[in-house]
């Protein structure tokens, strides 16, 4: 029967999955899992020839499709000219149209990295002289919007469902060998075989939108299924299918044979009695439960395997060794957090005449407490690979989210110690009270369950002292009235309302038991909300991959930090055209004088310092030692003796030779130059 959970344990319960669903929707887009390290051209770099192809170096192997890579044109006009591919290690490059003209170019990329995650991203660069450009790209991650979310959401099912079936049936069969025969702990069993057979196919219609367009209507997409299929990621989740359906028949095997009861006897006085097993059966029973153990445990390592293989455990440092420790990461999880939740169905749900018993739950506190062990072992292992270093948990999404990780097991540890103590006051006999209780259910029942009343309305047996609605005897109808279905309909509702209230007060008799309940409802809270947080920590970019992308950032970065210390550069260069008035001085003022955008400003003026005007004024920028050059600019007339250019761009740090062409008549000009130390 169904019992119904007080008002406050209801809220209770109702709080922790609203800050579960608040975690999981204000999670962010997961975080790029591989990172551009390199590219040719780099990222706004000017060059003087068209290049043949534009390659890109990331820090770990990526997917590719027909689209991953694609060059831009001022106008917003693709100019690659074929499908990209992998040209060694980690770097890939897509061919480009011969005899581009000068102008700023778009390189967008969309790739999947190693371990599952899409990453996009967009740079530009130059060939001859920056330009406008009308080339634009879509700034929302195909991992965001309606199809992310749907997908993150399906992530998180799948984890509970594994933890719920797996977890449960190992309650079950080492801990509460009866909770086979109880159907509300079969429906919870059932329910996560359901939710995670649900969630697989999800993700696998979602795959291909959710690593591609993003477009919702790309879900019924059949093409990008079969493209879906050929992944590793899609492998794994057609693998986990077919465990599946092995699962679906230990299952079965679980709550039919296993469950099946001992044949009964009935004896003189009516009653019926279990007859004890003979050895015969009982050797059966030992062989079907090894064979269940062992059977369980190999297909859930099974399904632990197809997330171990296809996500951050299979790449990056010792993946050999990581994904059998995320194997038992998993299981461990499960073990712990399902078996609580089928303690908590157990403790709830379970008939008052086969209630859980105090060796049950004793059993499982020692299985939680190995499986916490596990996880601390396999949870260090795997924190030291995601981070690398101390700073990355604090100056890292991924580090951030696993402290808050760290602090929900402590959490949950400790309401676990408060439920090992109410288990330890919690004793095999079932208390005075309950034995009344039982007493009055037992007695004061017949064949039907109903309570027999004399003529008068009182109870034979005398016990019934309590005068509440739900004890009053109902009458069975006479024979000889007319049959009444809704007179009927109307008792069997009052049969059911009394005989659940004899259950839930048989089940409160014990205030141990109620002190326990209270304590793995807690844990169960505590439990939605780790999970939560432990889905978003497997969409998040390790620790370590974000900091050597950071890394690599600022190595190329590093000349502009350096330049932005030092201020604006100052070149004054002495002319002389040849002509009248062809004699004065050219002033260079290069801010920031750094790697990237710079404004320059040019003063000419004369001998005496008085600021005049001439035709022309040109600069040229050359970087002799990577033959990069000479990089025109043209600046605009300002005032008298005065020209300005906004975006010069520096490619690269280095000595860079600055030369400053001043025409003074139509046919005097003269061209200085100064070097100087830019980036």
């Amino acid at each position: 029967m169904t019992q119904t959970i007080a008002p406050r344990v209801r809220t209770l319960v109702l709080l922790l999955l609203a800050a579960a669903c608040a975690l999981l929707a204000g999670a962010g887009p997961a975080s790029a899992h591989a990172a551009v390290t390199g590219s040719d051209p780099g990222q706004g770099a000017v060059v003087q020839e068209a290049p043949a192809r534009i390659s890109l170096t990331f820090s770990e192997q990526v997917a590719l499709s027909d689209d991953s890579l694609r060059v831009l044109d001022p106008d917003g006009k693709r100019v690659d000219t074929a499908e990209p591919s992998n040209v060694s290690g980690t770097t890939y490059a897509v061919p480009l149209k011969p005899g581009l003209p000068d102008g700023t170019y778009t390189v967008a990329y969309q790739v999947v990295s190693a371990d599952s995650h899409p990453v996009a991203g967009a740079y530009t660069f130059s060939i001859g002289a920056p330009s406008k450009t009308s080339a634009t790209v879509s700034q929302q991650a195909t991992d965001d919007g309606v199809v992310g979310w749907l997908y993150g959401f399906g992530r998180y099912v799948s984890y509970a469902g594994f933890i719920v079936m797996a977890g449960g049936a190992a309650f079950v069969l080492a801990c509460w060998r009866r909770g086979s025969g109880v159907r509300p702990v079969q429906r919870f069993v059932v329910s996560g075989w359901l939710a995670l057979t649900a969630a697989t196919l999800a993700l696998l219609l979602l795959r291909g939108s959710y690593t591609g367009s993003g477009k919702v209507a790309d879900i019924v997409d059949l093409s990008l299924l079969g493209q879906v299929l050929e992944t590793k990621t899609g492998a794994a989740l057609v693998s986990r299918l077919l465990l599946l359906a092995a699962a679906a028949l230990f299952i079965s095997v679980l709550f039919g044979a296993y469950a099946r009861p001992s044949p009964t006897t009935t004896l003189n006085d009516g009653a019926a009695r279990r007859q004890p097993d003979s050895s015969e059966d009982a050797q059966e029973k030992r062989d079907l439960t090894f064979g269940l153990a062992v059977g369980g445990v190999v297909v859930a390592a099974g399904l632990a395997a197809s997330w171990a293989m296809s996500e951050h455990a299979s790449v990056g440092l010792q993946a050999s060794l990581s994904m059998p420790v995320d194997v038992i990461h998993l299981l461990a999880v499960a073990a712990w957090l399902g078996g609580l939740g089928a303690l908590l169905v157990a403790l709830y749900r379970a008939p008052a005449d086969a209630p859980v018993d105090a060796s049950a739950v004793r059993r499982f506190s020692r299985v939680a407490f190995g499986s916490v062990l596990a996880l601390i072992a396999t949870g260090t292992y795997q924190s030291w690979r995601q981070l690398g270093s101390w700073s990355a948990f604090t100056d890292t999404r991924y580090g951030q989210l696993l402290l808050a990780k760290i602090a929900l097991v402590v959490v949950l540890a400790g309401v676990a110690w408060i439920s090992r103590r109410w288990t330890g006051r919690l004793v095999e006999a079932v208390p005075a009270s309950a034995e009344r209780e039982m007493a009055r259910v037992g007695a004061g029942a017949d064949a039907s369950g109903d309570t027999v009343a004399d003529a008068s309305g009182n109870d034979p047996t005398g016990t019934n002292t309590d005068h509440d609605a739900d004890e009053q005897p109902v009458p069975e109808p006479d024979d000889t009235e007319p049959a009444d279905a809704e007179r009927a309909a109307q008792l069997a509702r009052q049969r059911a309302a009394r005989d659940t209230a004899r259950q839930k007060r048989l089940r409160d008799a014990d205030p141990n038991r109620f002190g326990l309940r209270r304590s793995v409802l807690a844990e169960a809270g505590i439990a939605v909300v780790l999970l939560a947080v432990t889905t978003v920590l497997t969409q998040t970019e390790p620790g370590r991959t974000e900091q050597e992308a950071k890394a690599a950032a600022s190595s190329s970065a590093s000349a502009s930090a350096d330049a932005g210390a030092s201020g604006a550069l100052t070149l004054n260069m002495p002319f002389d055209t040849g002509g009248e008035d062809g004699k004065g001085v050219v002033t260079v003022d290069v801010d920031p004088a750094r790697v990237g955008d710079n404004e320059m400003h040019v003063y000419v003026e004369r001998p005496n310092g008085r600021a005049f005007d001439i035709p022309e004024v040109k600069v040229d920028f050359t970087l002799k030692a990577k033959d990069i050059g000479p990089l025109p600019v043209v600046p605009d007339h300002i005032a008298t003796g005065h020209w300005s250019a906004n975006g010069v761009q520096i490619p690269m740090a280095g000595d860079w030779q600055v030369d400053v062409t001043v025409r003074t008549s139509d046919i005097d000009e003269v061209t200085v130059s100064k070097n100087a130390q830019i980036g």
